[in-house]
């Protein structure tokens, strides 16, 4: 019980009940992904885009299906921040485009050796210095620091085409085999990438903290998460292409 308001009951809440407690919530996760998030990016404007966010999620909100509304709510207003963020993406189409060849060189060199590719061979095989591509890497990272968490989005994205709409049992389907594959794909991970996810996604840490607990700058941990972004990426990518 939060409030009055029975968050497991079969008996759907009331709306303006659930607006009016939940608007910290809202706040709260504004304010922890601009700490993940470009000087550029405005709390108030990802605070805005949450609470359209929490209000679709106060529209749909199920009792009976189990989950509490506090935890169907932070998904929804997360969701609707991320999207609000892609709509006015501040990543030059340098970025974008350098991204995708590092992960397609990173795809190529583990096709190749059947290894975790090294920064060295990436590199090589992107025909630039060691230290270009660690540049190359900080870019990605300082301008897409949720690209983790847009995998999932993005394939969210791609079910909405394929079952017509994220609500059909099809598109659950897609879902829960793409998170499967998703999760296989991260343990696959170097050890020191998946340390890195761990400690940004499931502890919450900052970069500065990750460097202090591996003893490393804040700008390696930065290239450590960028490159463990781009090699799920070029893990997936093969997944991906056949659902499309």
């Amino acid at each position: 019980m939060t409030g009055g308001v029975a968050l497991y009951s079969d008996q759907k809440p009331d709306y303006d009940q659930l607006i009016e407690q939940h608007a910290t919530l809202v706040k709260r996760i504004g304010h922890h992904l601009k700490g993940r998030l470009p000087a550029s990016v405005q709390v108030d404007d990802l605070i805005q885009s949450g609470m359209i966010g929490l209000m679709e999620a106060a529209r749909k909100y199920e009792p009976s299906k189990g989950a509490s509304f506090e935890t169907y709510a932070g998904i929804r207003i997360r969701g609707a921040m991320l999207d609000e963020i892609r709509k006015g993406d501040w990543a030059p189409r340098s970025v974008h485009r350098n991204s995708r060849r590092i992960a397609e060189a990173i795809r190529f060199v583990e096709g190749q050796t059947g290894c975790d590719a090294k920064d060295s061979d990436v590199a090589q095989a992107l025909d630039m210095s060691l230290e270009q591509y660690h540049h190359q890497l900080q870019d990605g990272m300082g301008s897409r620091l949720f690209s983790f968490e847009e995998l999932l989005s993005q394939q969210g994205e791609r079910e909405g085409g394929i079952a017509g709409g994220t609500d059909s049992p099809l598109a659950g389907l897609q879902s829960e085999h793409f998170k499967q594959h998703l999760a296989r794909a991260i343990k696959g991970l170097p050890d020191r990438e998946q340390l890195v996810l761990a400690l940004y996604y499931d502890e919450e840490l900052n970069l500065k903290e990750i460097g202090a607990v591996l003893e490393v700058s804040e700008s390696r941990v930065s290239q450590i998460h960028s490159q463990a972004a781009h090699r799920l990426r070029a893990r997936l990518s093969e997944w991906v292409e056949k659902q499309s």
